[in-house]
């Protein structure tokens, strides 16, 4: 029986070991954190729970345990949040261990199927979201996974059996959100339609230049068959024409803005979509804030159009679409305050976006476990939009100092999401200000297991005030 060591013990890599273990593999499922930093996370009980469940599945699970290889194990999968050049895995590839990450791993099972991949530093969760309500519009079944949704692995054991060698569920397409992470650690997934969404400096403590950044991205769209584009993205207009002209290009401008061959381009014109030179759906069906959901909404009828999927299809599935959990969410309405879940804009970037969209003046939480980049945009849209500011997590003192040099002084550190919430509802009352919008601007990873339970925090706490 062949070995296989799993690095983190989140959704991807639980979802691993189990695709691996069905497949008659040896698995160890491991996590260099603490039971106590893991626990935290969730709860001990939750873990415990979840540990007697893979044990009773003969999953090895090992926690405070930091993976050394050996040439005992033949394969190595790594989740996306660990970093793929550390030392272990650096020595794993030296002495010929194979070493993989999640999203390679559910390629190799999934790889019949027709894939969507959908990158960008900011708007893949948006428009995977669109393009799998377009898809299930038009009667495939092709769940969103990676980022948003299944784990890739999750998909892979759903919809294939390898102990039987039957399918249990019949897979259309699969519509994948990929990280630069996600990418870096998985060299073959070759998508049918590769979807690139917008570009802009992330992740370079891990990425280290701009360069390799964008390489690792473009990795994925060389090897789709197809690509969309965001032709109204500064960076990718610059260095992407010339490396992809006969891609399709999108533009919320018109036509006359539009790079690259017009007729397989997408734009707005008249209030109209128009793909390949045909009016597809009205802009405004699409019930979301903001300009750049419109450039989303653009690529998602691109990739649409090039699975062959009619108009009226699109046009329902535009017309029912909720919005996606975290980015820009409306929670709830206290005391005529609209209280606003942005907890997907991880970078200044997203965070300007998600500022730019709401009503001014606006309450604005922000904070968590800082990211570099260029904030120049956000400060300036804080400075133009938000009443005050109330600043949590590791990032809340750097935030407040670098708030102090750009002249804005109407900030306070608060540190936790409890103390945040009910003191914006009282801000946004003296300044009367119409939005409460959570906006961190950082990741998640100082006080919770990921962006979404943040998100979810916020929900709860938006919903204990409404209810005093």
């Amino acid at each position: 029986m062949p070995s296989a060591h799993i690095i983190g013990l989140g959704k991807s890599g639980i979802a691993a070991a189990r695709l691996l273990k069905n497949d008659g593999w040896d698995v160890t499922l491991s996590d260099a954190a603490s039971v106590e930093k893991i626990a935290a996370r969730s709860s001990l009980e939750d873990l415990q729970n979840q540990q007697q469940e893979l044990a009773s599945e003969g999953i090895a699970v090992k926690l405070g345990h930091t993976f050394q290889p050996t040439t005992a194990e033949k394969l190595v999968v790594v989740s996306p949040g660990v970093p793929w050049d550390i030392p272990a895995l650096v020595e794993a590839r030296k002495i010929g261990v194979e070493t993989i990450g999640e999203m390679e791993l559910a390629w190799r099972y999934l790889q019949p199927r027709p894939w969507v991949g959908i990158t960008g530093t900011n708007g893949k969760t948006t428009t995977t979201a669109l393009i799998a309500a377009i898809f299930q519009a038009a009667g495939f079944y092709a769940p969103a996974c990676g980022n948003i949704g299944y784990a890739a692995c999750e998909l892979a054991l759903e919809a294939f059996n390898p102990t039987s060698g039957k399918e249990s569920k019949s897979l259309d397409w699969v519509v994948a959100e990929l990280s630069s992470y996600q990418i870096e650690s998985s060299p073959s997934v070759a998508p049918r339609i590769g979807v690139w969404t917008t570009f802009t400096p992330d992740h370079l403590s891990r990425h280290k230049t701009l360069e390799n950044y964008y390489n690792i991205k473009a990795q994925l769209l060389r090897q789709s068959e197809h690509q969309v584009f965001n032709g109204d993205d500064a960076y990718l207009r610059q260095v992407g024409l010339e490396q992809w002209p006969d891609a399709c290009w999108t533009s919320v401008k018109g036509k006359a803005d539009l790079i690259g061959n017009p007729d397989l381009g997408v734009y707005l014109e008249d209030g109209w979509v128009i793909a390949q030179g045909k009016q597809i759906v009205q802009a405004s069906s699409l019930k979301m804030v903001g300009s750049h959901n419109l450039q989303n909404l653009l690529m998602a009828v691109a990739a649409a159009r090039l699975a062959g999927i009619d108009k009226d299809a699109i046009a329902q599935a535009i017309a029912n679409f909720p919005g996606v959990s975290h980015r820009l969410e409306h929670i709830c309405t206290w005391q005529g305050i609209n209280f606003i879940n942005d907890s997907k804009a991880t970078n200044y970037d997203a965070a300007e976006v998600g500022l730019t969209s709401v009503n001014s003046p606006a309450i604005l939480i922000a904070g968590g476990e800082a990211k570099a980049g260029d904030d120049t945009g956000w400060m300036k849209t804080i400075q133009a939009k938000a009443a005050a500011v109330l600043l949590i997590g590791d990032a809340a003192p750097a935030f407040a100092q670098r708030l102090e040099q750009v002249g804005y002084s109407n900030y306070e550190i608060v540190e936790t999401m409890e103390k945040a919430v009910p003191r914006g509802g009282e801000l946004a009352q003296q300044h009367h200000a119409s939005v409460v919008l959570l906006s961190p601007a950082c990741a998640s990873f100082d006080q919770y297991q990921n962006f979404e339970q943040r998100g979810d925090h916020f929900r709860q706490l938006c919903h204990e005030l409404l209810g005093k």
